[in-house]
């Protein structure tokens, strides 16, 4: 499914405004208090009689009054944390240094207190938790704009003037006093009047006594119930808990059902009431709000995400007992216009079928009291008291699944593109600042190219082994035959391709899984060595480079003498490139590692050789076999005269210490020409072949 572009541009538009993202932001980072209230709430809940009963017994009900207490302090107190972040988001979104200094969140949660009515007796965690999540994106929002527009004009107007004789960390708390007062009072303003006109306890009282009149507009039936399923998806993705903010229209129109069901039944009559609290728990609420079971079993079958899988998992457990809070923030389909469509039609649609089902008389009434968290199969059944509820669950689940899998396409394309973006960017950024960023950890930048650093490092250590791809370019001789091919490291991602080699090394570095990365290439290029010989000829000269950093270690060593040891190298024409750039420093322990290294049979180079006095010193103890010339000794070979003086020195040297001396970036015959007048007859370049993939 291509979603026509005009609405994926306003897709985009929609995802950019500040507003969006601060709520994002928000509740995203509210997963660590939504977590941990999921499995409160679970363990308050879980629908086993055996298991209710133990943990109401144990040590004199100790361990519910736990779950009690964390439930308390996290979902009761929902609507609260929200307002604090979505503060705090809006005010990293703005970026003010002078107005990121908490007094914003401060003025939000006064501001929520105000609306919610904290000064009414009673005033508990049912009017701070998800009942007032509309009320707490309200304060969240609309106090932080209020309270930064404030800061800026007193800015603007240097309306501060403390002594300098006062603390700096007072001057700065006491610079938000203005502001937060004035948020409030204007807060304060806004609920009076509410109270006044409107004849109700607070601002919280108005937008529910709101939401409760819509229905009494409304016939009982069909309709009712459907409007109740829109209305309360429609708030959930606005990040406003919709089951609970209509809490006053279920208990007034549709929790009575059942109770008039079970006395039709115990008094020997017919049960009609269709629409029962448990109806929506068990048919149209599968995994929480939205339905979304059914999205979850889309992610976990057919998103190519792994990052979005990984939530999926995740979010699993507290789905099954419909606790969906960490998949609807965290992926998130709050304020995500591609998921409006399926979030909102998915439970309209599996409202409709077990409406139609159960008034067909397909599947029986409802006639048993089921908790909310009873898991899917298990509360279709007890609530009907038949396995046509159970099936009338997995009819609904399939169908939904059906309607959310095109979305979750589009996510994963949306996703794969935005990443895409990413990458060419940072790599740009990387390929501009590669020589000053040598001495620089690109995973601590504190910027979007650090995130993006961090999260392409985690990839690469995560498929290490799985990502390697060698590609061979092939090194001939004068005469035109082909004398060996240097393995060349790539790492295949999934999304972006081949990554920029210098980068791969870079973040591999930092991350500390160099040597596991060069350890790895090494497996690959001997499993590969009999492909590579048939296709560069059995007396090819297979080389392959490691870090100065790596080649040196007791541990590489080991790791050298144990693959010898399966399959000796001698004999096999296998080369050790050892990177000039990454200077390798020469005592008794790293002559002796070379000198094993030697032993065992692998011809060793050095890369990057010039006439520097690290060059020359590699020399001298005798321990190298082929000296490859830097490249930009041979790329300045038309435009610099003294580079051909240069490289003759070179080749004359290695002449005297029985050396061979190979050229790399050699593209053109100009340049053939030229080394092979001052005494260079190998070449490696563009001129013969760009690296190429064994198997294409």
């Amino acid at each position: 499914m291509k979603m026509p572009f005009s609405i994926m541009d306003a897709v985009r538009r929609a995802e950019k405004l500040t507003a969006v993202r601060a709520v994002r932001g928000g509740l995203v980072s509210m997963i660590p208090i939504l977590i941990i209230g999921a499995f409160a709430l679970i363990g308050k809940t879980l629908p086993l009689g055996a298991y209710q009963r133990f943990a109401e017994a144990f040590a004199g009900g100790f361990l519910m009054q736990l779950f009690d207490l964390i439930y308390g302090a996290t979902f009761g107190t929902l609507a609260l944390y929200m307002a604090f972040f979505i503060s705090r988001a809006y005010m990293k979104l703005k970026a003010d240094p002078l107005a990121v200094n908490g007094g914003a969140e401060a003025a939000s949660m006064l501001a929520f207190f105000i609306m919610a009515g904290a000064y009414l007796p009673g005033f508990g965690t049912d009017s701070m938790g998800p009942k007032s999540m509309f009320l707490a994106l309200l304060t969240g929002l609309g106090a932080s704009a209020e309270y930064l527009a404030l800061q800026r004009f007193l800015r603007n107007h240097r309306r501060y003037i403390f002594s300098s004789g006062i603390d700096r960390e007072f001057i700065r708390m006491l610079s938000t006093l203005p502001p937060i007062a004035v948020t409030a009072l204007s807060f304060a303003l806004v609920n009076g009047l509410v109270i006044r006109f409107f004849h109700v306890d607070s601002f919280r009282e108005l937008i529910s006594h709101g939401f409760n009149a819509l229905f009494a507009q409304i016939h009982a039936g069909f309709f009712q119930g459907f409007f109740f399923v829109l209305l309360s998806s429609l708030l959930w993705f606005f990040g406003i808990h919709g089951s609970d903010t209509l809490e006053g229209a279920m208990e007034t129109y549709f929790t009575p059902g059942l109770a008039a069901n079970q006395a039709a039944v115990a008094s020997g009559g017919v049960p009609e009431a269709v629409l029962t609290k448990e109806f929506f728990d068990c048919f149209v609420l599968m995994g929480g709000c939205g339905a979304t079971i059914c999205l979850l079993i889309a992610i976990l079958l057919f998103s190519r995400n792994q990052a979005r899988r990984g939530l999926g998992l995740a979010a699993a457990f507290p789905m099954l007992f419909n606790i969906n809070e960490l998949m609807v923030f965290g992926l998130p389909v709050i304020f995500n216009p591609v998921m409006l469509i399926p979030f909102l039609a998915v439970p309209l649609i599996c409202y409709s079928i077990a409406y139609l089902a159960i008034s067909a008389g397909l599947v029986p009434m409802i006639a048993h009291e089921v908790a909310w968290t009873t898991p899917i199969l298990l509360g279709g059944f007890r609530a009907t008291g038949s396995l046509r509820g159970s099936l009338l669950q997995l009819f609904n689940v399939a169908a939904g699944t059906l309607v959310y899998l095109p979305f979750v396409r589009i996510l994963d394309r949306e996703s794969e593109e935005s990443l895409r973006q990413n990458y060419a960017a940072f790599v740009g950024y990387f390929k501009e600042n590669e020589q000053s960023l040598t001495g620089i950890r690109l995973t601590d930048l504190h910027n979007v190219y650090g995130d993006f650093a961090k999260n392409l490092c985690a990839e690469l250590r995560h498929g290490l082994e799985q990502g390697i791809a060698l590609a061979y370019q092939p090194q001939y001789h004068y005469d035109g035959h082909c004398i060996g091919a240097e393995v060349l490291l790539r790492w295949r991602h999934p999304v972006h391709g081949i990554l920029y080699p210098p980068l791969v090394v870079k973040l591999a570095e930092e991350g500390g899984f160099l040597s596991a990365l060069e350890e790895k290439m090494v497996l690959r290029v001997l499993a590969e060595r009999p492909a590579a010989l048939e296709r560069f000829g059995a007396g090819a000269k297979i080389s392959f480079n490691i870090t100065g950093a790596t080649v040196t270690t007791p541990r590489f060593l080991q790791f050298l003498r144990q693959q010898n040891a399966k399959n000796p190298f001698r004999g096999k024409n296998l080369c050790l490139e050892v990177t000039e750039q990454t200077a390798v420093y020469f005592n008794e322990e790293t002559l002796a590692a070379l000198t094993s290294m030697r032993e065992m049979g692998l011809l060793l180079a050095i890369d990057d050789f010039s006439m520097g006095q690290t060059s020359l010193h590699y020399l001298k103890d005798s321990m190298f076999d082929l000296i490859k010339l830097d490249g930009s000794l041979v790329r300045g070979l038309a435009t610099h005269k003294n580079y051909h003086e240069i490289i003759a020195s070179i080749t004359g040297l290695a002449d005297s210490l029985n050396l061979t001396v190979l050229a790399e970036f050699v593209e053109t015959e100009e340049q053939r020409e030229i080394l092979h007048s001052i005494g260079c007859d190998c070449y490696q370049g563009y001129l013969y072949s760009p690296a190429v993939f064994l198997k294409q």
